[in-house]
């Protein structure tokens, strides 16, 4: 699994770190970022959820 960022579109909304909170994050700005050590999105079941709840679809997943 890969998981791609677009940190220009955040709003930093946070619906990413709800939906899957041990993979995302939020850096002081609240845009978001992956947790280190846990860029794969193994961490967290709910990762595939993440580009569902995204409101400007800033997060893509894509499998490998």
């Amino acid at each position: 699994m890969r998981i791609t960022i677009d940190r220009d579109r955040c709003i930093g909304s946070g619906q990413c770190v709800m939906t899957a909170p041990g993979v995302f994050t939020q850096d002081d700005d609240a845009v978001v970022a992956l947790v280190p050590g846990h860029e794969d999105g193994a961490a967290d079941p709910r990762v595939h959820d993440v580009p569902l709840v995204c409101p400007v679809q800033a997060v893509a997943i894509f499998e490998d």
